[in-house]
């Protein structure tokens, strides 16, 4: 825009940056409250000296002012309290919250009789004021819009200049009438309390909302992705995933804008709820008789108000999307409104979600729960459930991406696991003996002292089968700060070999029985690991004396997680190698994949979510570890989510997998549509699983 002093001098800059402003009822009120806000901290500049010397006898303009500058203080520590509260989304509760602040404050003023008191008093208001400020201002940016904010900013300015220099004003009147300074600090905070009660009108919501995120905030961490794609004006549909009862509560608290929210009548009217409800204008639906919420979700929309809706019609009990309904395109077509698609992760598992016990126990862990609420781009009204869903599921990778940015290490995630149930069984072995959580951690604790002596390459070689000894060498490396490198005892010596050498392994640890095993399929590998010294497990565990069994068992039974990880847990980042795989060679030289510690915990997540465990399942572990399922899935999903894992160190042996099932009562089988065509072929050992398995995954149709 080119400036024109003529539209300056005529006014006309000015009154379009008045209607701009005045035109939308939450840019006018914000700007309101800010203007008055810094009228009464102008007034109040002006008159506490006088106030201070006729009631405090304090003459001392240096001590009048640093008691003044307490405000200032206080507005910088109420600001970022308010950004914290905030974090990617505007918490409005917080301004009635700050209203009645500083209304509080002011009214204390005259009934205080030292210097020091009124110090605490004035950071106290400024805190308030803070609460209050930051909020209003990014009200006022949110629903601008970035083509109309230079405009409204200038009103603002106009406004707040306007309103302190006649407050000003009347300040000289009194002082003209010989108004006392007290009186005039009473009707400050007169003014205040009528500001806060206006406010308490305005935004009751905000306050009960505010009040239970607070309340909320011990056991969850909101983030926001995507609040640029909600509109700051008229009316939007909301629709996305139905993980929790507590749903709503997450969304509200991510839109600025006031939200009016759609419930199974059955629900609503449950009379400890339904007055609840209500005071935040839920809109009650049944299934079948529709017509009416339909026409009433339209006619909101249609007066520019924001509307949720969960389109699955239920909670979620598997925590993925469910089938859309196509209820919400009835209500939609008749509106002057968008539609913006949004995804909540972080609550499945939660104590308010439908996951299974044990998956809650997992999720619970003592932590913060993190919540991710992800706006959409906004789509069509007459978009169908198709495009909606399709939506909703791309934004649910994006905000899965975004959590994982915050998962712990390997190491880390299994000693937090492993403390929270020490004396539960952890490892069997099929033929062998078994180990608890207690045991394991005591094991992998010793054996990561002889790994890390081991040099400074930064890669350990592995070749084992799935056992409990494959299981704490996996482990003592991680401890021990190494990339596990688990090498493939079925591929070529070629390929074996260039595995080795592609990795720059020096030590690889194995099992003197299982070397044997090997060596009588013809697999020597004496020459395959030329130059790389080869480490038995047997001969480490005989270096181990009685004292440092008793007292790494100890350490391991009686020391507090949180010592342990610092004592044990190397310092490692999500994004560093924590384990390297390599393709059988079958089409060449093997590639080699190395995975992050954030790769592994993010699908281990991934597939636990999926499973939603119970407390009495046990896994079986028969997967090769140089396998990316049995590595993933058969072997860190059990270590990290506390699911005992019974081995077998062939799955090919059908029958031994099968007597293994049966004795320990597995109830998961994860497996490659290979192995279960094997299994399902013979008929002795096909009833022998089905017996004792719940739940059976990859290629299950094959076994049912």
């Amino acid at each position: 825009m080119r400036f024109d002093w003529a539209d300056y001098r005529s006014g006309r800059y000015l009154r379009c940056n008045l209607d701009a402003a005045w035109s939308r009822p939450v840019i006018r009120l914000s700007i309101i409250g800010l203007a008055i806000f810094w009228a009464l901290a102008q007034v109040m500049l002006a008159v506490f000296p006088a106030f201070a010397k006729e009631s405090l006898e304090v003459t001392n303009t240096v001590l009048v002012q640093g008691l003044l500058a307490g405000s200032g203080i206080g507005i910088i520590l109420g600001s970022l309290i308010a950004s914290r509260a905030s974090q990617a989304h505007i918490e409005t509760g917080l301004i009635p919250l700050g209203a009645l602040g500083v209304a509080a404050s002011l009214f204390a003023v005259p009934g205080l009789e030292s210097p020091l008191a009124h110090g605490l008093n004035f950071v106290l208001l400024g805190t308030a004021g803070g609460l209050f400020l930051v909020p209003l201002n990014a009200l006022i940016q949110f629903h601008a819009g970035e083509q109309g904010l230079g405009r409204v900013l200038a009103a603002n300015n106009f406004i707040q200049n306007a309103v302190m220099l006649a407050f000003l004003g009347l300040t000289v009147v009194s002082a003209l009438a010989h108004s006392g300074t007290t009186q005039v600090i009473a009707a400050l905070g007169l003014l205040a309390l009528g500001g806060a009660i206006y406010t308490l009108y305005q935004l009751p919501q905000s306050l009960v909302r505010f009040l239970v995120a607070r309340m909320m905030a011990t056991r969850y961490r909101l983030q926001v992705i995507g609040l640029r794609n909600l509109p700051a004006q008229g009316g939007v549909l909301l629709l996305g995933n139905h993980i929790s009862w507590i749903d709503w509560a997450m969304l509200q608290m991510a839109s600025p804008r006031p939200v009016r929210f759609v419930m199974e009548r059955s629900i609503y009217e449950r009379w400890y709820l339904k007055w609840f409800l209500d005071f935040f204008g839920v809109i009650p639906i049944t299934s079948g008789r529709s017509k009416g919420a339909l026409a009433s979700i339209t006619e909101l929309l249609n007066q520019g108000e924001v509307v949720g809706l969960f389109p699955e019609g239920a909670i979620s009990r598997t925590g993925q999307l469910g089938e859309f309904k196509t209820g919400f395109q009835r209500a939609a077509l008749g509106a002057e409104a968008v539609i913006v698609p949004f995804y909540l992760r972080g609550l499945w598992g939660s104590f308010f979600s439908r996951a299974g016990a044990h998956l809650k126990a997992n999720r619970r862990g003592g932590r913060v729960r993190d919540v991710v609420v992800a706006f959409g781009e906004p789509l069509p009204k007459d978009s169908d459930r198709e495009r909606v869903k399709q939506a909703v599921f791309e934004l649910s990778v994006s905000s899965w991406q975004f959590h994982t940015e915050g998962m712990p290490s390997l190491p880390r995630a299994w000693l937090d696991s492993a403390c929270r149930r020490r004396s539960q069984l952890a490892v069997v072995d099929s033929t062998g003996p078994s180990l608890s959580n207690r045991r394991l951690i005591a094991a992998s604790l010793m054996f990561a002292r002889r790994v890390g002596r081991l040099g400074p390459e930064p890669n350990l070689g592995i070749l084992l089968p799935a056992s409990a000894g494959g299981a704490i060498a996996n482990l003592a490396g991680l401890l021990s700060g190494k990339a596990l490198v688990n090498l493939n005892y079925t591929a070529s010596h070629e390929a074996l070999t260039a595995a080795v050498q592609r990795a720059g392994v020096r030590h690889v640890i194995s099992s003197s029985r299982f070397v044997k095993k090997l060596a009588q399929r013809g697999i020597d590998l004496e020459t395959t690991l030329e130059g790389v010294q080869l480490l038995y497990m047997e001969d480490m565990r005989q270096g181990i004396g009685l004292p440092e069994q008793l007292l790494s068992l100890g350490a391991a039974s009686w020391l507090p997680a949180w010592l342990l990880r610092l004592w044990l847990v190397p310092r490692v980042q999500p994004q560093d190698t924590a384990a390297i795989l390599f393709s059988s060679g079958s089409e060449g030289s093997p590639k080699g994949i190395e995975l992050s510690h954030r790769n592994i915990m993010a699908n281990v997540r991934q597939v636990a979510d999926v499973l939603n465990t119970e407390a009495e399942d046990l896994m079986l572990a028969n997967l090769p570890l140089f396998h990316a399922f049995g590595l993933t899935v058969t072997t860190f999903l059990p270590l990290l989510e506390g699911i005992p894992m019974v081995c077998h160190p062939d799955p090919t042996d059908a029958l031994g997998c099968a007597k293994a099932i049966a004795r320990h009562r597995v109830s998961i089988l994860c497996s490659t549509s290979t192995f279960l065509r094997l299994y399902a072929r013979n008929p002795k050992i096909h009833p022998i699983m089905l017996e004792s398995l719940r739940l059976v995954v990859a290629g299950a149709e094959r076994l049912s």
